[in-house]
């Protein structure tokens, strides 16, 4: 069902450029960092993530943008630019976000690192008991696993690894063999360290670091031997790191997938990093050999990939210079009984996390696989992990004979191999491993055990808005419904059955499911709303979520201010929607929250007269989303949780002054203004859910 995209039906001036409001969301984590109220290894931790953010705008948005410009497409994105006009947008903005980057990290953090005794070492500035030190790791640990590259017609320039650190090397001088190229190509492999700890005694502090690329270059000369070294640049490509998969032609989707991953590593090249050390010869050649243009050069001042500093802060124990530690709290009701299944009969369990515990989810499989009454347990599966105690339970619950159902998206991007690896080890146990429907995402997040009680079966089951995956339940904002509602059990029964089998879409008494219902359900839902309000009536929406896109459901809610009503939206990062336009959109208010936790939840609340229908989901108002995955958007029933929900998820978002940034008609944002006490969401959270929730209101306190 790959539909014509609708927003050319509407006013182009309606709609702001999605790449450019992605790069605005980088802009916000990158504020993070500079931040002085964030502890000071936590604003390394978000420079980094930024790093990590923006190879995955190049490897996948640029990519598309270079993609159509050498296809010349002719159509344009929604706000009415072709291809080649946002790509000189981005790569202006692109240059300019990374060069606020290295001026931060350079300027500002490592700076105030060394002031904490956290030292970065410069090659410039090494004692020479640090520069011996650092010449037998050398010899030791990084020469016998090089492979120095001279250039000439028997050695062309080599494949360069996706995001791999490199250096290109001027030489003067003859070979052995009399060659004198004048070029060669060092490719540092990826088992060596990028950050390397020196000894305290010889550091000088507790915590002194040398970058690999700062040891190599010292010692360089040691890879040609007679030849005197002119220039030694590192550089880094980008490459194009989407996967294609020609549908028509695909008999074996897990096969073809498999032989097309190893060529994510050498798609076409979107990006060059070099040192910006590095002569202009050296850069025009290292383009001309990537195909890329000048605009695609990006210069750095010192390292050239960031990300790979992530790991500092976990390996430096200083426990002042991060965010409070904190225990994800239960549910009372988990607390009270061992029994999972007894506690569901009792009634629902809703769960928040990270700031509550994601345990529970892995009992009710653990137990599930062991619990002799069960009979069958199926589940989605979007990411997990590589190494993941849910994905274990399932292979036990199969070798102890239960039917286990999995529906595994292979196509689920940069997890693919990890999912590929647990659909075989589940086959290999006689677990049933589907693959969803070929053309969509399996992206809903559902888990279903049935259990045979008292002569019949019973459904138990879980609805997410976030993945089966424990590390990302500690970082992503995430609600998850566990329940033994009857009707909701059918529904999602009806939907498995649509997954693994064939046969026409049946009617669901309670879910809005994509492709099928969800778009037209959110716009009934929407409209709902703009027709109490043309009648006079009360009329509120409030919506969370990562992005907005859709340009019906934009339109509608456009429609929706003009009437009256009064909308609130959350969106983490891209929305194309225009608020605050006089006669268009006066009634639309749209904020971000950028702190600690990645939001993640997706939260649908319409007033209907009273009975404030609100609903989760794992589905955002895109295009792909309602059109092109497999989603589910689920009630809340239980009018407790329900208040839940709205507390937790919307009004202390609402009321957020400490990482709140406003949104303007023309897309820029703005850091609410912090009038008397600060209130962040996931502070109050923290200090409302937490297991150790007295030490966390303490942390808020010292905070604000």
């Amino acid at each position: 069902m790959h539909r014509i995209p609708l927003y050319s039906r509407f006013p182009t001036e309606h709609f702001l450029n999605r790449e450019l409001t992605l790069l605005a969301f980088q802009r916000r984590v990158l504020a993070q960092a500079a931040d002085e109220r964030v502890p000071l290894l936590e604003r390394l931790r978000f420079l980094c993530i930024v790093s990590s953010n923006l190879d995955e705008f190049f490897e996948i948005r640029v990519a598309g943008l270079k993609e159509q410009m050498r296809a010349g497409a002719m159509t344009t994105s929604a706000d009415g630019r072709s291809a080649q006009e946002v790509f000189n947008h981005v790569s202006v903005e692109a240059h300019d976000i990374i060069a606020e980057q290295y001026r931060l990290l350079y300027e500002v953090i490592l700076p105030a690192l060394a002031h904490e005794g956290i030292v970065f070492l410069r090659r410039t500035d090494l004692s020479s008991e640090q520069a011996e030190w650092i010449g037998d790791y050398f010899r030791r640990e990084v020469m016998p696993v090089l492979t120095p590259i001279g250039l000439d017609p028997a050695h062309p320039f080599p494949r360069v690894l996706n995001k791999s650190l490199n250096f290109a090397v001027e030489l003067d001088g003859q070979d052995a063999f009399g060659r004198d190229s004048g070029f060669a190509i060092v490719q540092a492999p990826r088992a060596l360290p990028r950050v390397i700890r020196l000894p305290p005694t010889l550091a000088g502090v507790k915590y002194g670091f040398v970058f690999l690329s700062s040891v190599l270059h010292l010692h360089v000369d040691q890879l040609f031997e007679g030849m005197s070294v002119r220039g030694c640049y590192q550089f880094r490509v980008t490459r194009n790191s989407d996967l294609f998969l020609d549908e028509e032609e695909i008999k074996n989707l897990r096969l073809a997938l498999q032989g097309e991953l190893p060529q994510r590593h050498f798609g076409d090249a979107v990006r060059l990093e070099v040192a910006d050390s590095c002569s202009d010869a050296m850069a025009d050649f290292l383009l001309q050999q990537f195909n890329l243009g000048r605009e695609d050069l990006y210069r750095t001042p010192g390292i050239v990939n960031l990300v790979r500093l992530m790991q500092v802060p976990d390996w430096v124990d200083r426990p002042e210079l991060k965010y409070a530690p904190f225990t994800p709290g239960l549910p009372k009701a988990l607390i009270k009984r061992y029994s999972i299944f007894d506690t569901l009969r009792a009634g629902d369990v809703l769960l928040h996390h990270p700031f509550q515990s994601f345990k529970p989810v892995l009992d009710f499989l653990q137990q599930a696989a062991d619990d002799d009454k069960v009979v069958a347990i199926k589940i989605t599966v979007y990411r997990t992990g590589m190494d993941s105690e849910l994905m274990q339970a399932l292979i036990r619950a199969a070798q102890k004979g239960k039917e286990v159902t999995a529906v595994v998206e292979l196509m689920a991007r940069f997890d693919e191999e990890a999912n590929i690896n647990w659909a075989n080890r589940l086959e290999e146990v006689g677990a049933h491993v589907v693959f969803g429907v070929f053309g969509y995402k399996t992206h809903a997040k559902a888990a279903m055990v049935v259990r045979r009680e008292e002569g019949r079966y019973r459904r138990y089951f879980h609805l997410g808005t976030g993945n089966y995956h424990p590390r990302t339940a500690r970082l992503y904002t995430d609600f998850g419904l566990m329940s033994a509602n009857e009707e909701l059990g059918e529904d999602i029964d009806q939907v498995f059955k649509q997954l693994t089998g064939l046969g026409k879409v049946r009617a669901l008494r309670h879910l809005w499911q994509a492709p099928f219902t969800l778009h037209a359900n959110m716009l009934t839902a929407i409209r709902a709303e703009t027709d109490i309000a043309r009648a006079g009536g009360k009329s509120r929406i409030i919506a969370k979520m990562n992005s907005l896109l859709e340009p019906e459901i934009i339109e509608a809610l456009y429609e929706a201010s003009q009437a009256g009503v009064e909308i609130d939206l959350i969106v983490r990062g891209v929305c194309a929607l225009r608020p605050g336009l006089p006669g268009l959109s006066d009634k639309i208010r749209v904020r971000s929250i950028v702190g600690r936790f990645l939001e993640h939840a997706r939260i649908f609340y319409f007033w209907s007269n009273g009975a404030e229908n609100l609903y989760l989901s794992s589905a955002d108002w895109m295009e792909r989303n309602f059109f092109r995955r497999i989603e589910l958007c689920f009630p809340i029933l239980d009018e407790r949780l329900k208040k839940r929900v709205l507390r937790e998820g919307l009004r202390l978002y609402l009321n957020d002054n400490a990482q709140c940034w406003t949104m303007d008609a023309q897309g820029h944002y703005s850091r609410r203004v912090t009038r008397g006490a600060r209130h962040g969401a996931q502070d109050a959270l923290l200090a409302d859910l937490a297991e150790n929730r007295a030490d966390m209101a303490i942390a808020k306190t010292q905070q604000s």
